[in-house]
């Protein structure tokens, strides 16, 4: 029996695949995307964290992505290419918006937000540099990429409401074939699932229990097995505890969740903490700062 198309599917913007390419995927080492952290500041307020932030230390910025990197790519061994920063797109530092990638199909972000569209194109272009796919969501359809998308074993577990609207879940699943799980973020100091989720190898999943209504909760308790959920505290989730980088064995995420870092410990996971209190005052951490693409 035939399924029904999804009219919506009909107004996905596909680039194909280009030819003579080798994929990210096929490289030898898990590859991640970063963008040099040059223009970034807190220069408008979208989320609660913004509305908050203290004046951003640029230059301290700096050295904490620098840090981050370096756990990345000589701690935990993987590869990062670059996207270029430009001027008048602070927020273009954390790649994990930029894009849903899977099986070298990228499909881009188009944001809620006007002070973030203009980083759209950008990543666009880039992705068609790569020789990736590029699917562009239709104009009157937000969806952030990574931050509100990710990855767990088969399937994916996808945030609605704040900053994604829920019409894109089904959209994703036309673009990857991969079968998407809704759950509706109801604090918007959590406003990308990437904040209070996050995936880890063999099944592992760290997650927020406060971000989520008890529906959410109930999706995420349905799919992942008892003895692989790690929850946060509330203190921890504050921290972007959840908002963390998995490597192979190894997780990067922000530092002082202690309590986490024995717990993943335990479960045989190395653990890197770095400080990235610049980037909390913009309501991203590691995670928001990084997207996997291979």
């Amino acid at each position: 029996m035939s399924l029904p198309v999804n009219p919506l599917a009909e107004s996905l913007s596909f680039n194909p695949l280009p030819v003579g390419h080798t994929p990210f995927s096929d490289r030898g080492k898990p590859t991640i995307l970063m963008c040099p952290p040059t223009y970034f500041t807190v220069a408008y307020a979208i989320n609660p964290w913004m509305q908050e932030a203290p004046p951003c230390d640029e230059v301290l910025a700096k050295r904490q992505w620098d840090a981050l990197y370096q756990a990345i790519t000589e701690k935990a061994g993987a590869h990062v290419e670059l996207l270029t920063p430009e001027p008048g797109v602070p927020d273009l530092v954390f790649t994990a918006n930029a894009a849903f990638v899977h099986n070298q199909t990228a499909v881009i972000a188009h944001y809620k937000h006007p002070e973030r569209r203009p980083e759209e194109p950008i990543c666009a272009q880039w992705f068609e540099q790569k020789g990736f796919k590029v699917v562009q969501m239709p104009d009157h359809i937000f969806f952030e990429g990574a931050g509100d998308a990710l990855i767990w074993q088969d399937r994916v577990f996808a945030g609605y409401k704040t900053r994604t609207d829920i019409a894109s879940h089904s959209l994703l699943t036309a673009a990857t074939d991969l079968p998407v799980l809704s759950m509706e973020l109801i604090n918007d100091r959590y406003y990308h699932i990437d904040v209070c989720l996050c995936p880890l190898q063999d099944g592992h999943l760290i997650y927020s229990p406060d971000a989520f209504d008890e529906y959410g909760r109930a999706v995420i308790e349905a799919n992942v097995p008892a003895s692989k959920l790690i929850p946060v505290s509330p203190e921890e989730a504050a921290r972007f505890a959840c908002n963390a980088v998995n490597i192979g064995d190894t997780v990067i995420f922000n530092q002082g969740s202690s309590r986490l870092t024995d717990d993943l410990k335990a479960r045989g996971f190395q653990v890197l903490s770095v400080d990235l209190s610049e980037f909390l005052k913009a309501g991203g951490s590691s995670k928001c700062l990084t997207l996997r693409i291979g």
